[in-house]
């Protein structure tokens, strides 16, 4: 293969690489062993142009139109000419596709369906970077450039996902930019002669020049992608949405303490409410009679600035087995206890632990820590709720109206902190709130008429799409259109009640979500929500609903204020049901459960494309099937042998004398291996005894492991120096042993390098390049044999 062929399967594979980015966004997976099937086309094209050899545009040309030919018959072939010409009805189709896909992108959530826009999109955007990478970085022959579109592709996807695999993409992507140049670079030195065929070393032990820049190139590209991967997780990182994964979410340290923040959930709570399709996130199975008032809180907002609500920097402790009593609870409060066992669905990564509040304890698997001022669970470096199942134990606090009536001042401290508003918070909001609730007795009154005012007397309407501003001025605004959703409508309620001198904080986590036939509670997208929570001493941190038809409202907030009335259901509110898991906009002509059951008007987006275009057919899909298995299996391959030579090693052996002397060489052998892939390598000049003894060293095993360590270097010594050697079962759980402590030994960098990477492999090479020198021997033996009888005559 020449060098100009291998550079463009290389660029080939630089861009399926940096493509895996895409992998979380879009479901199922498939469509990335269609793109590998597309590119290889793309790049045989291109390669089969500059073998004519055609003129550089002209190549470039040729792989634009076999593109444009493959996209056609794959997205569009009910509508081309013989099902590959396209024509003008072609690119209408595909015009309108696109549009379809990027309403498609912006209607669900991730991962999104594989929709017939979003296909395209996905191939489209491959095949083009995979087009403009191949031309830079092999046409004409620059590949530093070939950077910037794969940058691009990784970019796009690294903006849009926000899970805990993020690194892995980076990795990958980084990895395929780096094979890349270093395919240029030999392509380039090849140019001056066969300049890598040589030995690798001079006679005097010395690297020849060939190679020494090739290995020097390998360990700066390595020492570089190593900086870029590791040296980010040394510094400050911002979080994500609350709604969406947020990476770790807590700072360094040992892990029983360190400080933890966040950010404004507004666009993650809009993203969840605007979903076209309302996913299970979470299934709760609960002890309470009455699930109409469990809300799933899963961080609360104290630090208001003026322009948004977040989490201020609290300290973090580890999980207490019994939480203490919520801050501010007396002992006459009314309260029951409440036990809720949730399962989270497998896609949602959250950090913050969704519970009912206030929890008095929890049962979660992983690495949690607590926040006791907020009363919430945070993942520790990397912990999320992805597939949990946890019990919360809580509290069901049913105050009266009169103990909060009747609740005291709160203390100076509590008051500093939870009602202190910026003096750039625009004057409107006080008098605003003032107005609302003039002639109040007490704080309680002015908490209720605060509520009614957005939820039932002040004309307000609950709208997903609405658009108040950012900064400063966005309450304002609010107040002023009478517009929102629920972050609206807590935002300005916490913050009208600081101005009257009531702690106020803003809670984020679900709404009562839908019961199902089963017992238990489906929670979904659509029951994001936001609410205020206000303190009353006595009490403590009591929930507020002032979002109109979201949620419930609070029995101890019946409002007794003279002239409230019920909402007029002839101005119902934008996008809003009676349900709580109601569609988020009236835009919507066809709910999603109407579409499931087909009872629609008219097709959807998705539903419009004709059926006859369904697809590649079967021959196609296990084309890209074996390619994608292809693909994969290089990655894995080390893995893979070692996995099989492990089982082949320590399985089934035959009892006879000789078979269990074969039998312990292997687990030996095996023992070793295992000590090599963790960075201990094999010393053969050793006694097995000061082999084991070195691997127990160099390897730090506990006294159990050791034992297993030196019992089989005693079988070992048994076979080869023992006249009669006794068998000695067990040998294989021993090994295993072994690995398990080697595991429990070291981090985890170190335990994905010996699975993933086991240096151990290299004996698969070795015995490939054995196998590969005796048969050479072989048939240079037999050439002899093969010549005519007329050249051994004298």
């Amino acid at each position: 293969m020449s060098g100009r062929a291998r550079l463009a399967l290389t660029a080939a594979a630089a861009t399926l690489m940096a493509s895996c980015a895409l992998l979380p966004l879009v479901s199922p997976v498939t469509w990335l062993f269609q793109a590998a099937f597309l590119l290889a086309v793309q790049t045989g094209v291109g390669a089969a142009a500059r073998r004519v050899p055609l003129a550089r545009p002209l190549t470039v040309a040729a792989q634009a139109l076999a593109t444009l030919l493959m996209l056609t018959v794959v997205c569009a072939r009910s509508h081309a000419v013989a099902g590959v010409i396209p024509g003008p009805d072609t690119f209408r189709y595909l015009g309108d596709l696109l549009q379809e896909g990027s309403d498609d992108v912006s209607r669900y959530a991730i991962p999104a369906p594989l929709t017939p826009g979003i296909r395209l999109m996905v191939l489209g955007g491959v095949l083009v970077v995979g087009l403009v990478v191949d031309t830079l970085a092999v046409t004409f022959r620059s590949a530093a450039p070939a950077g910037l579109p794969l940058l691009a592709l990784y970019s796009v996807a690294a903006g849009l996902s926000d899970g805990p695999t993020d690194w892995l993409w980076f990795l990958v992507a980084a990895a395929g930019y780096l094979m890349l140049l270093l395919a240029e670079g030999r392509d380039r030195l090849s140019q001056w002669g066969r300049v890598f065929a040589g030995a690798a070393r001079t006679p005097g032990g010395q690297e020849s020049g060939a190679v020494a820049p090739v290995r020097t190139g390998r360990r700066i590209g390595f020492a570089v992608l190593s900086l870029a991967l590791f040296v980010p997780l040394l510094m400050p990182s911002i979080q994500g949405g609350l709604l969406d994964g947020a990476g770790a979410g807590v700072g360094v340290g040992d892990g029983n303490g360190g400080t933890i923040s966040a950010v404004n959930p507004l666009v993650s709570l809009r993203d969840s409410l605007n979903v076209d399709e309302d996913r299970q996130v979470l299934s709760v199975r609960t002890s309470s009679d009455d699930v109409s008032d469990l809300y799933l809180r899963i961080v609360s907002l104290d630090d208001f600035d003026g322009t948004t609500w977040k989490p201020a920097q609290r300290h973090i402790t580890g999980v207490p087995d019994k939480f203490p009593t919520p801050a501010g609870l007396g002992a006459d409060v009314r309260r029951t206890t409440v036990t809720s066992s949730i399962a989270a669905a497998d896609w949602y990564a959250q950090d913050w632990l969704p519970m009912p509040y206030p929890p008095s304890g929890v049962k979660v698997a992983g690495t949690w820590r607590y926040e006791p001022v907020g009363m919430t669970l945070v993942g520790d470096h990397g912990q999320n709720t992805r597939g949990e199942t946890y019990q919360v134990t809580s509290l069901d606090v049913q105050p009266t109206a009169e103990q909060l009536a009747a609740a005291p001042e709160a203390s100076a401290a509590m008051k500093k902190e939870y009602t202190k508003v910026p003096s750039s918070l625009p004057s409107v909001v006080a008098q605003t709130a003032k107005e609302v609730t003039a002639g109040s007795a007490n704080h309680y009154e002015e908490a209720v008429k605060l509520q009614d005012y957005f939820a039932v007397t002040g004309g307000f309407q609950y709208d997903t799409q609405v658009e108040v501003g950012r900064g400063e001025g966005a309450i304002a605004n609010f107040l002023k259109q009478k517009r929102g959703f629920c972050v609206h409508f807590s935002f300005a309620m916490a913050a009208m009640a600081r101005t009257l001198g009531i702690p106020a904080r803003v809670a984020v986590g679900f709404a009562p979500g839908t019961p199902q036939a089963d017992g238990t509670v489906s929670v979904g997208l659509k029951d994001a929500h936001a609410w205020p929570e206000l303190y009353f001493e006595g009490v403590g941190w009591t929930r507020f609903e002032p979002t109109p038809t979201r949620g419930t409202t609070p029995s101890y907030t019946v409002s007794q204020t003279p002239g409230s009335s019920v909402p007029d259901e002839t101005l119902p509110s934008k996008g809003a049901s009676a349900a709580p898991s109601a569609s988020a906009s009236q835009s919507e002509s066809c709910t999603p459960q109407q579409r499931r059951q087909d009872a629609c008007a008219g097709p959807s987006a998705a539903a419009a494309v004709p059926s006859g275009d369904g697809g590649p057919p079967w021959w196609q899909l296990t084309l890209w099937a074996l390619g994608g298995l292809a693909v994969l299996a290089v990655p894995l391959s080390p893995m893979l042998y070692r996995q099989r030579t492990r089982a082949v090693r320590l399985g089934a052996h035959d009892r006879t004398p000789s078979g269990m002397a074969a039998h312990t060489l292997a687990v030996w052998l095996e023992l070793t291996d295992t000590a090599w892939d963790f960075g201990i390598l094999p010393d053969e000049s050793q006694t097995p005894r000061n082999a084991a003894a070195r691997i127990v060293r160099l390897g730090r095993l506990d006294p159990a492991a050791a034992a297993s360590v030196h019992r089989v270097a005693d079988a070992v010594e048994q076979v080869l120096y023992a006249p009669r050697p006794q068998p000695t079962v067990g040998l294989a759980d021993d090994v295993r042993r072994v690995t398990a402590a080697f595991n429990g030994t070291v981090g985890v960098p170190a335990r994905l390098r010996a699975l993933f990477a086991p240096r151990s492999s290299v004996r698969a090479v070795w015995a490939t390049s054995a196998g590969w020198a005796r048969l050479r021997e072989r048939v240079a033996a037999a050439r002899p044999t093969l010549r005519k009888p007329s050249e051994q005559e004298g």
